[in-house]
């Protein structure tokens, strides 16, 4: 029998918790899920000080074996170096109206996540801003920024990835009307 590494755990944990968000909120294919990720954070450090490529390849790949087969598109968070911005795979998430930004992330500017996107994804560019369907925040990243309103927590069962917190969210549109108005309940 073999032991699965620490690795490919934080992977299926990834996996785990993408899982239950796309259920959770109800996404259908062409929606975006915005992820942030410190990779410190799972390994236990404080945010930003412990960047590990392998773990940010790890999560990528765990994110992707969900979102990918469903018609989900990943939008990728980089850190706070690059101002929390945008990597997605332009052609096929149909954002080619929206402008890019010239920057390529990296382990410690971009972070490992944002670089495990960029160099998977077939044509990655960098946006500044997108309103994503969904997102998964793990390690105390931020995510909120990225999200169309109105956001509404979702609990996880899967709400750690190693020794990172993970908090999910989706969206829901706005009520409007008061109390004589009548709400389709599917949409809350």
């Amino acid at each position: 029998m073999t032991e699965i590494t620490e690795i490919e755990e934080y992977k299926a944990q990834a996996a785990a918790a993408m899982k239950e968000l796309v259920q959770a909120a109800r996404l259908s294919p062409g929606q975006i899920v915005v992820v942030g990720c410190s990779t410190s954070e799972v390994t236990g450090h404080r945010i930003g000080s412990f960047s590990a490529p392998e773990i940010g390849q790890a999560l990528f790949e765990g994110i992707q074996s969900v979102l990918t087969p469903l018609g989900l598109f990943l939008a990728a968070q980089c850190c706070e170096h690059l101002n929390r911005a945008i990597v997605i795979d332009r052609p096929t998430t149909g954002l080619s109206h929206l402008p890019m930004v010239n920057v390529v992330p990296q382990p410690k500017a971009g972070g490992s996540f944002a670089t495990a996107a960029y160099r998977g994804f077939e044509h990655p560019v960098v946006l500044e801003h997108i309103r994503a369907d969904a997102g998964l925040d793990i390690g105390g990243t931020l995510i909120g920024m990225h999200l169309r309103e109105v956001a509404v927590p979702v609990r996880l069962t899967q709400n750690r990835i190693g020794q990172a917190t993970v908090l999910a969210a989706r969206v829901r549109p706005k009520f409007i009307g008061g109390e004589r108005a009548v709400y389709d309940e599917r949409l809350k």
